[in-house]
């Protein structure tokens, strides 16, 4: 039989949690560079919002709103459940779940 070289083993071991660990870090800051980078360019892109007028904020607004009511039919507000009981019905019967038992005696 031969000797675990218990050395070996643990400096594996080490090596390779660290390798996780130092590129679990890498990622995080790479993603966040990305989210700064992105979070950078929208800025840069959107205007502020002392650049939009009281006027162009209300036409978007009215526009929005016609849109919405257009989409939709008017209907009333009722709701109307009927009730039905039925006895049975094979859809809440439980028996039709069930197997039927093989016949061994054939």
């Amino acid at each position: 039989m031969t000797q675990i070289d218990w050395s070996s083993i643990l400096t594996v071991a080490f090596i390779g949690f660290s390798l996780v660990i130092v590129m679990l870090l890498l990622m995080v800051f790479v993603m966040k560079g990305f989210g700064a980078v992105f979070t950078h360019q929208r800025k840069k892109q959107s205007p502020s919002q002392s650049e939009v007028d009281g006027e162009t904020v209300a036409a978007i607004m009215t526009a929005l709103r016609l849109f919405s009511s257009a989409r939709h039919d008017r209907e009333t507000e009722m709701l109307t459940i009927l009730s039905i009981k039925r006895a049975y019905s094979p859809w809440n019967s439980k028996i039709h779940g069930l197997t039927q038992m093989p016949d061994y005696r054939k």
